[in-house]
């Protein structure tokens, strides 16, 4: 929402898509080992790949958006941002709803509070 307020690339709409693709792809990866075919079968599945294929997926498109401009490195925020909505995601994906609400709470008190204690330079006042 901090990101919409702000007139700022990648809005409320790219969060909530990659919050619900990757709390998608952690579901699937439960889901799949109830699959009827792997029955009499010991299934393992291992959460830390799906933090990692999250983590090298979003930093990709997060990348994108930072660039140099005038002297500035501008879209560090935003990238922050849609690394954290993949968290969020799979954190609720995975079932740990608590993890979720306490991240998304932090987030936004990060991303409002501290926004007006945040320095402006006079050349940008």
């Amino acid at each position: 929402m901090e990101r919409e307020w702000r007139n700022r690339p990648a809005g409320l709409r790219t969060h909530i898509l990659i919050c619900l693709a990757t709390a998608l792809i952690a579901i699937l990866a439960v889901e799949i080992t109830h699959l009827h075919v792997f029955d009499g079968q010991e299934i393992a599945i291992d959460p830390i790949r799906l933090i990692e294929a999250t983590t090298a997926g979003v930093a990709f498109l997060a990348a994108g958006l930072i660039f140099f401009s005038k002297g500035e490195v501008q879209g560090l925020t935003t990238g922050a941002g849609m690394w954290l909505a993949g968290a969020i995601g799979l954190a609720v994906g995975l079932g740990f709803w608590q993890i979720a609400i306490l991240g998304t709470v932090l987030a936004l008190i990060v991303l409002g509070l501290l926004q007006l204690v945040q320095v402006v330079p006079k050349d940008k006042q």
